[in-house]
């Protein structure tokens, strides 16, 4: 009686290491612009764009993307995992019933007794059970590198909601930026039909050469084309997010890019910790858990399992009988290896050399994230400021094409102005409208990096 209290107060005693989480040196902040106010961002940051169709698209994909659904039968799948290592803290306890019904032989030797019948009846119900003390923290381990997998799954699957959030928000701003693209090139198209008219009639009436018709004619097949190649990766961008939102026969009107207001840039001097918000780090984490545990359930194994396995039940020839024929056993079993050629030894180098593993990884995605903040944070900063160059730019490049048409329609310059003015108005044009997408797809990415939003109490 004693050796079993010893035993069950050793019970329990870990020889796994404990986890700490290795240091990551990064600068205390990232390189911010300007603070501006009320630079608060919620979870769902994708309702700052104030756009329906968009809150619409996001919810869909939340809910019927093919990848989100992967993603929660995975959590599914770990929730049963860590149950079955729970479940390794308890007894077994099984229950079982035989009868069977034998013949002896006449001629085996010893002989039967002659009294005794040749054909025999035998009941048997026993209730059985078996339980291995965790001295040395095994199934102790075996639970935290399951809780740490459930964990790690759960945030595996906020990395991909976040993912398609803002994959889908980018898809739609390419969309509505072809929209727009698509509207500039149709008035392009619009004007140099007017020149080609122009040209024409110029033509006939002898004030102008064959060669201005022939290139009037070739600027506005040359929009046309820019025209219908919008229109093409338009269509496959509505057929990307109806991918996305589990709705393939999505269709989506045109809409207009520069009603979407770009969110708040954050508060200047915003601080690198905000990279623990992000679920792709805390997952990378958990791994790292998960390893360490693995550690102690390796050398766990070099060391003696001891199992405790009892039994109750009844025998008898008459199956009414075996409740009044008691049967029962108490057992105690020690398991030690005494010699295995170093195999446990090489296992346990395993789990040490794959938890040196997860920690390179680990440092490499806190790595990659600050830069990605850091790489999304001068983007925004510099499309930003690049939007009122390039609108000072579109206006020249208007006020141009205006004087090169009347200068032209006045006999005071050649075809070619008109047609250099007019390529530099279509492609000022397309830049701006370009520029207006990549700051709202810049905002993404930093929403993104920072794990979906952020807040001063951060």
């Amino acid at each position: 009686m004693k050796a079993l209290l010893l035993l069950a107060l050793l019970a329990g005693c870990s020889v796994g290491p404990k986890y700490e989480r290795p240091e990551m040196p990064l600068p205390a902040e990232f390189a911010a612009p300007a603070p501006a106010a009320g630079a608060e961002i919620p979870p769902d940051w994708w309702k700052l764009y104030g756009d329906a169709r968009l809150d619409e698209l996001v919810a869909s994909v939340r809910t019927r993307n093919a990848d989100l659904r992967i993603a929660a039968a995975q959590v599914e799948e770990a929730e049963a995992v860590l149950r079955q290592a729970r479940a390794a803290v308890f007894p077994e306890i099984t229950g079982s019933f035989t009868r069977t019904r034998s013949r002896v032989g006449t001629l085996t030797a010893p002989p039967p007794v002659a009294s005794a019948p040749l054909e025999r009846n035998d009941a048997r119900l026993v209730v059985s059970t078996s339980y291995e003390l965790d001295f040395w923290g095994r199934v102790q381990g075996a639970g935290a590198a399951a809780q740490a997998g459930l964990t790690g799954a759960q945030l595996t699957r906020e990395v991909v909601t976040l993912t398609l959030g803002g994959l889908t928000a980018q898809t739609y701003f390419g969309l509505r930026s072809l929209d727009a693209q698509i509207e500039v090139l149709t008035r392009s198209i619009e004007l140099r039909q007017e020149s080609l008219a122009i040209a024409e009639a110029r033509a006939q009436a002898g004030l102008a050469s064959e060669l201005d018709v022939h290139q009037a004619r070739g600027a506005l097949a040359d929009a046309l084309v820019q025209r219908r190649d919008a229109g093409r990766n338009r269509a496959l961008l509505e057929r990307q997010l109806g991918q996305l939102s589990g709705t393939l026969d999505l269709k989506l009107a045109g809409g207009d890019l520069f009603t979407l207001p770009v969110p708040p840039t954050p508060p200047a001097g915003l601080p690198s910790s905000l990279l623990e918000r992000r679920p792709d780090i805390r997952a990378a984490e958990q791994t790292m858990v998960a390893a360490n545990a693995q550690i102690g359930i390796a050398r766990a194994a070099r060391f003696p399992a001891v199992s405790l396995t009892a039994s109750a039940g009844g025998q008898s020839a008459a199956v009414e009988d075996i409740v009044r024929s008691g049967v029962w056993s108490l057992g105690l079993g020690i398991v030690m290896p005494l010699f295995d050629a170093g195999r446990r030894a090489a296992v346990e180098d395993q789990t040490q050399a794959r938890y040196r593993q997860t920690v390179a990884s680990w440092q490499r995605s806190v790595e990659g994230a600050f830069r990605e903040v850091s790489d999304a944070l001068v983007n925004l900063e510099q499309a930003s400021a690049s939007e009122a160059d390039l609108r000072e730019r579109l206006d020249a490049a208007r006020n141009a094409l205006e004087l090169s048409r009347i200068r032209y329609d006045s006999g005071y310059s050649p075809y070619l102005e008109v047609l250099d003015a007019q390529r530099t108005a279509n492609d000022a044009e397309l830049a701006f409208v370009r520029n207006r997408q990549a700051r709202l797809a810049f905002s993404v990415d930093l929403m993104k990096a920072l794990g979906g939003g952020w807040s001063e109490k951060d």
